[in-house]
């Protein structure tokens, strides 16, 4: 991969940029592709103008060299062009300054990030949860109450806009306003799926960020999900695996997630749940065996954005339970009660979930049977 050097990095020329986004939408023209055309020619519009023979000398198939002055290819980037002069969407480079440095160090990083939302948000410490498609109630609520106590204690929280976990990890970040980011294994312009598109909003609109490798019009592809997640890992200094079985894209990402140097959290199950045999798996390999947020805290201290949470939740569980043990209530009215602001009593409640002391349905939180019960 080519050497990055932000001190003394320069905007590309627009001529550049589109010669850029040209050679990103050939045919099998990976990342190392990408990097060993850059090498060999210097720019992407040197490379564009070499001759078929010299990609050929590369080891670059035809099928990569010919279509380079083909109209998909020119139109895919006047598209991309278009797409880039709308408020809130953006194309990191591998050379930019704010292209995400966690990312950057992986060998097949992706030469170019299409972004939709807030790109800073690429930079702050993140935490990847990721899961079976086909989740448990549990499960789901697990990934959830795990995700909003994150949020709370600084962490954006990353996963790939998939039915199940992902989709309940990037809600728990939002209700405690957090900021979530979604790494797409389609283009942008091809959310998937589409009963996302209400998820996929409020995550900009919270200040998170959808990103994609693929080029914008990239329809849903079986091989595309797998090369995706190795972004999730990229970006995260540690993946937690909720539920997942042993032949989940989640132990994939996990997988990943331990050749790049990130830390690898798994929670366990039941032995007779099929969901928890990939996370046993995982424990097994070295993964670390998560029951609380705190396991995951104690392992990246220093990397936490904002104080943890998990602190001053010891200290305010006993209000909130007496209000409990009174009458189930939604959130809000607790905060109402309490007097606490509205995201401490959210991730107080996630902590309380957590230990198995409280429970959420439809909204609203009750009591679990239990010594913790006000007398």
């Amino acid at each position: 991969m080519i050497a990055m050097s932000h001190s003394s990095f320069q905007a590309v020329s627009p001529a550049e940029q589109e010669a850029r986004l040209r050679l990103h939408a050939l045919p099998q023209l990976g990342p190392r592709r990408f990097y060993r055309l850059l090498e060999a020619f210097g720019t992407a519009a040197a490379a564009l103008s070499a001759p078929a023979a010299a990609w050929l000398a590369l080891g670059l198939p035809s099928s990569c060299a010919e279509p380079r002055r083909s109209a998909p290819v020119r139109d895919s980037a006047s598209a991309a062009l278009r797409w880039l002069e709308q408020p809130n969407q953006h194309l990191l480079m591998w050379d930019d300054p704010a292209y995400p440095a966690l990312l950057a160090e992986l060998p097949d990083a992706p030469p170019l990030l299409f972004v939709a939302g807030a790109p800073a948000i690429l930079e702050r410490p993140q935490l990847a949860v990721v899961g079976s498609r086909r989740a448990s109630r549990p499960g789901l609520d697990t990934a959830r109450a795990f995700a909003r106590s994150l949020a709370a204690a600084g962490f954006v929280i990353t996963s790939g806009l998939a039915l199940g976990i992902d989709a309940a990890a990037h809600q728990g970040a939002l209700d405690m306003n957090g900021a979530t980011v979604a790494v797409l294994g389609t283009g942008l312009e091809r959310l998937y799926p589409r009963q996302h598109r209400g998820l996929a909003a409020a995550i900009i609109e919270q200040g998170g960020a959808l990103i994609s490798e693929f080029p914008l019009d990239c329809p849903p592809q079986a091989n595309n999900f797998p090369r995706r997640n190795r972004l999730i890992s990229g970006l995260s200094l540690g993946v937690l695996v909720v539920e997942a079985s042993p032949s989940s894209g989640s132990l994939i990402t996990a997988r990943l997630a331990a050749e790049q140097g990130r830390e690898v959290y798994a929670i366990p199950g039941s032995i007779h749940h099929p969901g928890a045999r990939g996370c046993h798996q995982l424990i097994r390999e070295g993964a670390v065996l998560v029951e609380s947020v705190e396991h995951i805290l104690e392992t990246l201290r220093g990397w936490q954005a904002l104080p943890p949470m998990s602190a001053p939740l010891a200290l305010e569980p006993d209000p909130l339970l007496c209000l409990l043990a009174a009458a189930p209530q939604a959130g809000e009215a607790l905060a109402a009660a309490s007097g606490l602001p509205l995201p401490q009593v959210l991730a107080a409640l996630s902590e309380l979930e957590l230990q198995g002391k409280v429970a959420q349905q439809q909204g609203c939180w009750s009591l679990r049977p239990g010594p913790w019960i006000p007398g």
